[in-house]
């Protein structure tokens, strides 16, 4: 019973060794820095894409925008026109900046607000696809933006 009991301690030992040796190459393989630049690449295009949406030309807001905020997004406190131009704005630079990788972490912060103001007032049934979001966005706030931003070279932090 004892041989048993140690032979099954020595396989389970030598498959968590096999294990973690794996789970160490891909840390190295998958840092840090290549996801980053993967969320904040995810996070700048859905955000550029909507931004697109509210807009003509260079930065022209649409009729079809301002109608979308006065009657269905209706934000409480902020005029209807003003949150159409805020978040087109809003939406273009700092998905700008995340794909510079400059000011990663406030980028990404300033989108993480803009998307709890959508969950709260907006689309409170669409949780799963902001909670997706947030965990991209939280990643770069928390970690910063990596070795593939304009942060790491100018010394951000």
């Amino acid at each position: 019973m004892e041989h048993a009991r140690l032979t099954l301690s020595a396989s389970r030992n030598s498959v968590l060794a096999a294990w973690n040796g794996l789970a160490d190459r891909l840390n190295r393989l998958i840092g840090h820095s290549l996801l980053a630049l993967i969320a904040r690449f995810s996070i700048a295009a859905l955000f550029f894409m909507s931004g697109r949406t509210k807009v003509t030309g260079f930065l022209t807001i649409t009729d079809g925008t301002y109608e979308l905020f006065r009657d269905e997004y209706k934000i409480p406190l902020i005029p209807p026109d003003i949150a159409a131009h805020m978040a087109a704005y809003s939406e273009h630079l700092f998905s700008l900046l995340l794909v510079l990788g400059l000011f990663t972490r406030f980028s990404a912060l300033a989108l993480l607000g803009m998307t709890s103001v959508i969950e709260i007032f907006v689309y409170p049934d669409a949780w799963p696809t902001h909670l997706s979001w947030a965990g991209l966005m939280l990643y770069m706030v928390g970690r910063g933006g990596g070795v593939f931003s304009l942060d790491r070279k100018l010394g951000i932090k």
